[in-house]
């Protein structure tokens, strides 16, 4: 049986001064992943977060951050910096692992070209995925 993982995703508006937020967010709420959009940071980068949280984040027009709590986060096997709009995480668990996907999509606005590359990108990431991987 599959261990059950606090998982939740959030748009921040502009995390950058608010790391301590994050962290504080994540253990309030019993959350070990948190995939944010509209990040701020530099780079592309993991930084920890306090001492209970470590950030992967993307590129340098960087829309994405994946934050995974401590008691994950020495399981981070592979991070996957698709685009400043898709990113993953591979996190290996004692009975399997898990790869997770955080997305942010181009809005309304942006030329069809962008949103075509977009979905483009997005299908290859899934299609990069090993074999016999599901998503949910």
């Amino acid at each position: 049986m599959i261990s059950p993982i606090g998982m939740k995703t959030l748009n921040m508006g502009s995390p950058t001064g608010k790391s301590r937020e994050v962290a504080d967010l994540m253990e309030r709420g019993n959350i070990q992943v948190l995939c944010f959009q509209e990040a701020r940071y530099k780079g592309s980068k993991a930084i920890e977060i306090g001492e209970d949280v470590k950030l992967f984040y993307n590129e340098e027009d960087t829309k994405l951050a994946i934050a995974v709590a401590d008691s994950l986060k020495d399981s981070v096997s592979a991070v996957n910096r698709v685009s400043s709009r898709i990113m993953a995480v591979r996190i290996d668990t004692k009975e399997n692992y898990w790869t997770i996907i955080s997305v942010y999509a181009p809005q309304v606005g942006r030329s069809v070209v962008e949103k075509d590359v977009f979905y483009l990108s997005l299908d290859e990431a899934f299609k990069s995925l090993p074999e016999g991987t599901t998503s949910q």
